[in-house]
């Protein structure tokens, strides 16, 4: 089950579970739709995978299964893609 972490890794904005600018890669890394785009051409920083939409999880499961609570936060990782 994926994580839905709350965070973009480069900029930490807030990325609720229902958020439709959440982008990940196979190994979940979570980027905002912005950093994807601008800063990393939809390459993850960490793994060279590619950065898709995140699946949004049902309302209803999110009670019984949340998203998680833990920040990543990793602004180096993408530091050399940064302008």
């Amino acid at each position: 089950m994926l994580e839905l972490r709350p965070s973009c890794e480069c900029c930490d904005i807030d990325l609720p579970p229902n958020s439709p600018h959440a982008r990940i890669c196979s190994f979940e890394c979570t980027f905002c739709e912005q950093c994807a785009r601008t800063k990393l051409d939809f390459i993850c920083p960490n793994c060279g995978g590619e950065l898709v939409v995140r699946p949004r999880r049902p309302e209803l499961k999110l009670a019984k299964y949340p998203a998680s609570v833990q920040r990543v936060w990793n602004p180096s990782g993408c530091a050399e893609n940064l302008d």
